[in-house]
């Protein structure tokens, strides 16, 4: 049985996540700015591996379905690192939509289910573009 209790490096990881997520934003909106790209990406990796261990981490990184993926992101990554943050997001972008392309249809279901703007998410043409994706649930 999979246990769903949050210790206190479940805690700091989703956090780090977010932060990682908020400095990626903010260095896309601030016309790629380096340090808050590079800032971003050490936080979410971090929080990813704090939050599903690091364990679990590697052998997601490391399946051979998801080497197209990792390589794409690893790429983008130090591409950021080096200085080239256009061309590192990209290949981020493309790396991030690659490995995490299974967990769209769980989004899904979770954005429909959402109290006030779930209705947006239950619209027929909404659903048609998800329920393409619904045959590839795949867990990590």
């Amino acid at each position: 049985m999979v246990s769903f209790e949050m210790d206190d490096l479940k805690k700091i990881g989703l956090g780090l996540t977010g932060f990682g997520v908020v400095f990626s934003f903010l260095g896309v909106i601030l016309f790629f700015d380096k340090g808050l790209l590079a800032m971003g990406n050490i936080l979410f990796v971090s929080g990813l591996m704090l939050t599903i261990g690091l364990k679990s981490t590697m052998q997601f990184f490391t399946k051979p379905k998801n080497y197209k993926g990792t390589a794409s992101f690893g790429a983008g990554f130090l591409m950021v690192l080096v200085g080239w943050p256009v061309i590192g997001m990209i290949l981020e972008a493309y790396g991030f939509v690659i490995l995490f392309s299974g967990f769209w249809p769980t989004l899904a279901v979770f954005l429909q289910r959402l109290p006030i703007i779930g209705w947006i998410f239950q619209q027929p043409f909404i659903t048609s573009f998800f329920s393409r994706q619904r045959g590839k649930r795949v867990p990590v």
